[in-house]
């Protein structure tokens, strides 16, 4: 693994410092200065050329520059053994890379290996059944042997058996957190996250003595689904924190699976809900092992010299309703963004919202950076 030295990683922790700057708007201040360098040392004006950042916030930025110091945070990082991964850096996990807005710091203890490549997300409620705590050893277990990386979110409930069963197969899991490192949360998970760190990692974007806040799980979400290949929920309710992870999922073309649960057990509303809107039914190993050799990426085949492949539009799924339909025949025309399916549909926007959620989980549509969609 790369180690930056201290003075590389100052500029990084700086801008992670800075309230206000998250992971998207800091991802397009290093697509314009290139390093973050060149952003600390950028004017105020040449900040506010940002798209929708105004002169107002960039001021603002620049401010928060001179203001913040990353000595302490370094200083941090080295009493609780703590290391970091930088985006521009070759040992960054490259499935994260590919997510719309990925932390530019990852602190870890641990280590991630190029084969945590190969992972699968396994998450759900806390309030769990037995049969779901069952469920989500029994899969993380059969996955590990399988080759497959665990990563959830160190949370009690689903995701604690998930790690469980990874470690009692002596696979790798990768915990998660929604704060920073120096504390676990939940405390009383304390001793499997150093159990986790012996066969994985540990992770966080938050900065080291951050203590967890509600609004930051939701965050710490699209890290999980952006690390994994799939994403599994075994049980969750219709207003599980888990379902938002389901949602990232989707928006980063990652595969939703589901354990389907006792339809008369709240605790499996949100899991069976999400089938009938589309996500994959999974029973057991065997099942989400051939999805995973289904989703495998394909290739267009090299066409000889002198022979053109013929391009044929594509044909409209059976099954979809009428609002469903004319978002169809929309993408199938251009990318469109949500306004314009909204216009296009003639439906508000809570039910387009819904269709395409749908739709990207039955893999008719997929979802582009900036909110976009297309057809598969």
């Amino acid at each position: 693994m790369y180690e930056p030295s201290d003075e590389e990683l100052k500029p990084w922790l700086l801008l992670n410092l800075v309230p206000g700057l998250g992971p998207r708007l800091t991802k397009a201040l290093i697509e314009k200065f290139i390093t973050p360098e060149s952003v600390l040392s950028a004017s105020v004006q040449a900040l506010s050329e940002i798209p929708h950042l105004g002169f107002t916030t960039a001021a603002k930025l620049y401010d928060s520059f001179k203001k913040y110091n990353p000595d302490q945070e370094l200083s941090s990082m080295r009493a609780h053994g703590i290391k970091a991964l930088l985006l521009n850096k070759p040992d960054y996990p490259e499935s994260l890379k590919t997510i719309w807005d990925p932390p530019s710091v990852l602190y870890l203890k641990g280590e991630i290996l190029p084969g945590d490549g190969k992972a699968v997300a396994i998450v759900g409620s806390r309030s769990c059944t037995e049969y779901g705590k069952k469920m989500a050893r029994r899969l993380a277990k059969g996955l590990a042997m399988a080759g497959y990386t665990i990563v959830s979110g160190l949370a009690r409930g689903i995701d604690g058996e998930a790690h469980r069963g990874a470690l009692e197969a002596g696979g790798r899991t990768i915990a998660v957190l929604a704060g920073g490192l120096s504390k676990i949360y939940p405390p009383e998970h304390a001793g499997l996250a150093l159990e986790i760190i012996k066969a994985g990692a540990i992770v966080s974007e938050a900065t080291v003595l951050q203590a967890p806040l509600p609004g930051m799980f939701p965050a710490r979400n699209r890290i999980i689904s952006g690390m994994s290949k799939a994403i599994i929920l075994v049980e969750a309710a219709e207003k599980s924190g888990a379902l938002v992870t389901a949602v990232h999922a989707s928006e980063q073309g990652r595969p939703v699976l589901a354990v389907p649960g006792n339809v008369e057990s709240s605790a499996s509303g949100g899991t069976n809900s999400l089938i009938r809107k589309g996500a994959i039914l999974i029973r057991d190993v065997d099942d989400v092992l051939q999805e995973l050799k289904d989703w495998a990426p394909s290739f267009t085949q090299k066409l000889l010299p002198g022979i053109s492949a013929e391009v044929t539009p594509p044909l409209i799924p059976e099954n979809l309703d009428e609002a469903e339909t004319k978002i169809w025949q929309a993408l199938a025309n251009s990318e469109c963004n949500m306004d314009e399916l909204i216009r296009t549909s003639g439906q508000n926007a809570g039910v387009v919202a819904g269709k395409l959620l749908g739709m990207e989980m039955k893999r008719i549509i997929k979802r582009l950076p900036g909110s976009r969609f297309a057809i598969c």
